[in-house]
């Protein structure tokens, strides 16, 4: 699957190139481990010729027509719809994920380049009323610039063209850092669609590198505004160092999300609703749900079934069409979650499935006896395992699910609206999810949590106008303005 293309380069200036230390990093298969291409490595000077080239094509691409910019956009899609497939054993190869998750993103991806070329020719200004006599009074928005983006391994397609698709749209460039584990899937690959429609050279850069590559970009002076997706710990070294220079920063941070489980909610539908909200992707996710809180009630009925759900889910190279959960992302994933889940078990938790899968396979496992002070219940935990807590009453369970320090998403299962309802709209959360699994993505919708979950705007929809512009108040005096001196 190597390809020529960028094999052992970044993409700078709009051209393929060799890193300046010639520096590589393998990609490699996750379910084999095989290496089947080799990414560059940026370093600093990369780094640096990227933003230079970035800052002096955004000047012009902000000058374009917003049905010039669209019409980049709307190429880029066909494109990637004309390289589905490719895209698909990619993504499969690369991220260690089944083929649905795969033509999710592929959809998704491409549900975000429309959306972002219509977003171009939003109207973006308004006129104010001025205490001025004859005075002309308007606000508009103008692009912030050069944008630094930093996307994870999980999703590296949608969550890539999530934020590069509006912040293009409206007129700024943007230089990416992916993940080191997708550097293919989550970058090149994406730089390659760009080129084939014929976008212009240096509104879109890609660097893959290392911690210090991250650093520079966000530390670098040409670089107003970094966006980061990734873990809570990351980000909250990037705002550190983003505050400090008086930088805008806008932070996807990771989940410990609810879904509370009511005592009159169907059972099939909470346990189908409860695999897959913990299991898809084995996990993986911002969005996962990382704590069943389920009324005593029905506890142990909706434990059952749950854990039948998991043992019923095929585990094994994703590019057997009958794999529900393929590998881990990497063994240090791998061990971490095992050790949440010992150190639960060896403080009374208990594992009701059937067992864990071999490196690097991780069974689903759903757990119960869990305790509000574990591990594996305070954490985000990134791997397939429901931890399952019993409550007594929907102010309890309301009270539990709000005992985090995250905020992403929460999700409830009822069969009483109103109820559920009003728990609903008491959770400390960025979304809420009524009957529904916490997995739900759309690109109109904004995106985003609250507390440790995220920092700055929302991701989607009008939200992009607020993330990726600056407003601006500007008026035009009707004759020669007179003042004292």
């Amino acid at each position: 699957m190597q390809n020529e293309l960028w094999h052992r380069s970044l993409f700078v200036d709009g051209q393929f190139r060799r890193p300046a230390g010639d520096l590589t990093i393998d990609v490699r298969d996750k379910a084999t481990n095989q290496v089947f291409d080799t990414a560059g490595l940026a370093d600093l000077a990369d780094v640096d010729e990227a933003v230079e080239s970035a800052a002096a094509a955004q000047r012009d691409w902000a000058q374009r027509t917003y049905a010039e910019r669209a019409a980049v956009l709307r190429q880029v899609a066909a494109v990637l719809a004309d390289r589905a497939p490719f895209f698909r054993e990619l993504l499969i190869r690369e991220t260690g994920c089944i083929g649905g998750k795969a033509d999710y993103e592929i959809g998704a991806a491409t549900s975000e380049l429309h959306e972002a070329a219509g977003l171009a020719s939003r109207p973006v200004g308004e006129v104010l009323p001025s205490n001025h006599a004859g005075r002309f009074s308007v606000s508009d928005r103008v692009p912030v610039g050069v944008v630094g983006v930093m996307t994870p391994w999980n999703f590296p397609l949608v969550l890539g063209m999530r934020v590069i698709a509006p912040a293009l749209a409206l007129g700024n460039a943007v230089v990416l850092k992916p993940s080191p584990e997708t550097p293919i899937s989550g970058g090149l690959a994406i730089a390659e669609l760009f080129t084939a429609a014929g976008a212009p050279a240096g509104i879109f850069q890609v660097v893959p590198g290392e911690e210090k590559v991250g650093r520079r970009l966000v530390e670098h002076p040409a670089v107003p505004m970094i966006h980061f997706t990734g873990s809570t710990k990351v980000g909250r070294e990037i705002a550190a160092v983003a505050g400090g220079l008086l930088k805008k920063v806008s932070l996807e941070l990771g989940g410990n999300n609810a879904l509370i489980v009511l005592d009159d909610a169907d059972l099939e539908q909470a346990t189908m609703i409860g695999a897959w909200s913990s299991f898809h992707y084995q996990g993986q996710t911002c969005i996962t749900a990382g704590r069943h809180i389920v009324q005593r009630e029905i506890a142990d009925a909706y434990v059952a079934r749950l854990a039948a759900r998991a043992d019923a889910i095929t585990v094994g190279d994703p590019r057997d069409e009958t794999v529900g959960i393929g590998p881990m992302i990497n063994p240090r994933q791998q061990a971490r979650a095992q050790e949440m889940l010992d150190e639960a078990v060896a403080a009374g938790a208990r594992v009701v499935t059937t067992g864990s899968a071999a490196e690097p396979f991780f069974r689903p496992a759903v757990v119960v006896d869990v305790t509000r002070q574990m591990r594996l219940w305070t954490e985000e935990i990134f791997a397939p395992i429901a931890p399952v807590l019993a409550v007594d009453s929907d102010a309890e369970a309301l009270e539990v699910a709000n005992d985090s320090g995250y905020g992403l998403v929460d999700s409830v299962l009822t069969a009483d609206l109103a109820r559920g309802l009003a728990i609903a709209r008491s959770l400390s959360a960025g979304m809420v999810h009524l009957n529904d699994a916490t997995p739900q993505d759309e690109a109109l919708a904004p995106f985003g949590g609250i507390g440790q979950s995220g920092l700055g705007g929302r991701a989607g929809g009008d939200s992009n106008l607020d993330e990726f512009t600056e407003r601006r108040w500007m008026t035009v005096a009707a004759g020669p303005a007179h003042y004292p001196y």
